[in-house]
């Protein structure tokens, strides 16, 4: 595949937020004003999509406005990235009305996460164009404690240099977007290190059970000997629907030359332990020479990095010294 890498944002730049999934209607009136305040003092400019304050029966809104949306950010010359509202569940209806030589000959900054992992995952098998993994508008709305998530999100989309990526001294898992001052900081233990080893290749993956709803499709990213895999998943999983999920990829074709597994942070209600978590790979003896690196700071909880779908990553996994670095985005 020939890859095609975005230029990175810079100040001056214009932003476009649009919806992919879920209305833009949801957010409060301080997420959007914090939102729009943070990314302002980033130096760039942002614009919203002409259909984001609609919302049908399924607080989302119509294919047709959602796609009128997504093509005329690409087609805009003025604009150089474009930002999802937030997630949600139907990015997918999507796929079919794409048209994907607006987007490989407008190439741009993309960037979302959870459900947007369907256009995450279709924009690079469709097109080449490396995209990011990374903040919704919404999550810049997040009043206290975003520094680490900013400045991986620079780091990744505004910056060139290769960088490393070190565990969060804290995470949270609350609902910050209902209450901004009540917040409830966890110690982070760092990663855990399930399988060793080293590996260098492409990165690809991101919400599990979203990545997985593209199986047998021409938008799944064929998985080769180049491959690593960044996954998480959400509130709606637990330590059974993960290991389905994690059986039914590993079920892919090409995934037996995969190179590695780097596993994101699982929310509190998930009920998932690193004990469970280390069971569950060890039953799997697809993954038994596979290094494997998990509780990463990316998924559903705070903070989060940005990476780049189709970028590159150099990846040290050893018990007393893992390291995590992004050589290509």
């Amino acid at each position: 595949m020939n890859k095609i890498y975005p230029q990175k944002l810079k100040k001056g730049d214009e932003i476009r937020v649009i919806v992919s999934s879920r209305s833009f209607i949801l957010l409060s009136e301080e997420t959007i004003r914090i939102a729009t305040q943070r990314l302002t003092d980033l130096g760039l400019k942002v614009t919203f999509g002409k259909h984001i304050m609609e919302i049908d029966d399924f607080v989302s809104s119509s294919i047709e406005s959602r796609i009128e949306d997504l093509h005329e950010s690409f087609l805009d010359k003025n604009v150089k990235g474009i930002f999802t509202v937030i997630g949600g569940f139907n990015a997918n209806q999507l796929l079919k009305y794409i048209d994907w030589d607006i987007i490989r000959d407008n190439p741009k900054v993309f960037c979302g996460f959870s459900d947007v992992t369907i256009l995450n995952s279709s924009i690079y098998q469709k097109t080449g164009l490396v995209n990011y993994y990374g903040p919704h508008y919404s999550t810049f709305g997040q009043k206290l404690y975003f520094d680490y998530t900013l400045d991986y999100f620079k780091k990744c989309i505004m910056f060139e240099e290769d960088f490393s990526i070190i565990p969060s001294d804290s995470w949270s898992d609350d609902a910050w977007y209902m209450n901004q001052e009540d917040r409830d900081l966890i110690k982070n233990n760092g990663y855990l290190v399930i399988n060793e080893g080293e590996f260098e290749g492409t990165i690809l993956g991101g919400n599990l059970c979203t990545f997985n709803l593209l199986q047998g499709t021409e938008y799944f990213p064929e998985l080769s000997s180049d491959t690593i895999l960044f996954i998480e998943d959400d509130e709606l999983s637990n330590p059974v629907t993960f290991d389905r999920d994690l059986q039914s990829l590993i079920h892919q074709p090409g995934f037996e030359s995969v190179k590695g597994l780097v596993i994101g942070r699982f929310q509190k209600v998930s009920a998932m332990s690193d004990e469970l978590l280390i069971k569950i790979i060890k039953t799997k003896k697809e993954l038994d020479n596979m290094p494997i690196i998990a509780n990463v700071d990316f998924g559903h909880t705070s903070p989060i990095i940005t990476f780049p779908i189709g970028g590159e990553a150099k990846i040290s996994i050893k018990k007393n010294n893992p390291e995590i670095k992004i050589i290509k985005h």
